[in-house]
């Protein structure tokens, strides 16, 4: 288990088509008996550190836990992660790459939204896509039809893309100089808000159909987010969903953050976001 986030191994991941398989975490058990001469047998998981006790005796053992060492592994993952992301960012900025990280619930529309920016981008800015799932290819498979060269991650049990996986998958990609790249990233709110994968901008997007309370539910994205895109306006008139209060809710938690409404749909707002894009753009 990731003792970060409570999703499965993080370790466990595979990127396509290249064969990269990583699989860790085996649990060992194993018995031992005490000066007392009654025996214990203990299970135990190596990140999650459960224990499973069998006692021939009537009487209990205390088992004390500390969450001081639980807190500190956590530090050391994020720490780890932390050190990686800067490393990947000191190649962005060296390269002149804008590294975008898109993320969202699941069905918020990040993919139509990455096919419509490159069927309208691709034929004058270098594009590139490192696509999240935990499963498939799908997504890369639509990426590519869309005309950008991309890269799957799937991340098996795992619920977020993480600074390593970004630096490995990145190997194979091989981005251009002065190009744009998509991290769009596992849908999930919670976890990858946690980690930084050495972005220059992080990009949330959220449709009109989740609730227009969806920041205050999950505070640090939004508070952690650069642009705050609002997909899927064509059904306003048939959900109930304020915009305002979205927005309102949303600058609570970030002043800063930047809004773009938008029907990926339609076309709606995209204009706007290409104009995002060039402003952003690293200076040569």
């Amino acid at each position: 288990m990731c003792d970060t986030c409570g999703c499965g191994n993080p370790d466990e991941f595979k990127i396509h088509d290249h064969n990269h398989e990583h699989a860790h975490g085996h649990p060992h058990d194993h018995e031992h008996t005490h000066e007392d001469g009654h025996r214990h047998t203990h299970s135990h998981g190596h990140e999650g550190h459960d224990h499973d006790h069998d006692h021939d005796h009537g009487h209990d053992h205390p088992h004390e836990h500390a969450p001081k060492k639980v807190i500190s592994l956590n530090m050391d993952i994020l720490s780890e992660n932390n050190l990686m992301a800067e490393r990947n960012r000191g190649w962005f900025e060296a390269k002149h790459v804008l590294c975008l990280n898109l993320v969202s619930s699941p069905g918020s529309g990040k993919t139509t939204i990455l096919e419509k920016t490159i069927q309208s981008l691709v034929s004058t800015q270098k594009l590139f896509v490192i696509e999240g799932d935990q499963q498939t290819t799908r997504d890369a498979d639509r990426i590519e039809k869309s005309g950008a060269p991309a890269i799957q991650i799937n991340t098996g049990s795992g619920c977020h893309l993480d600074a390593k996986m970004i630096q490995l998958a990145l190997k194979k990609l091989e981005v251009s100089d002065h190009a744009i790249l998509f991290i769009e990233n596992v849908g999930n709110l919670v976890c990858p808000a946690m980690f930084d994968l050495g972005e220059q901008k992080r990009v949330v997007v959220i449709s009109v159909t989740e609730g227009d309370d969806k920041p205050m539910k999950y505070p640090y994205m939004f508070q952690s987010s650069n642009l705050c895109i609002i997909n899927k306006t064509d059904l306003l008139p048939y959900v109930d969903f304020k915009v305002e209060t979205a927005m309102a809710y949303a600058r609570q938690l970030n002043p800063d953050l930047e809004f773009i409404l938008m029907s990926a749909k339609t076309g709606e707002g995209m204009a706007e976001w290409f104009d995002w894009l060039r402003q952003t753009l690293p200076v040569s």
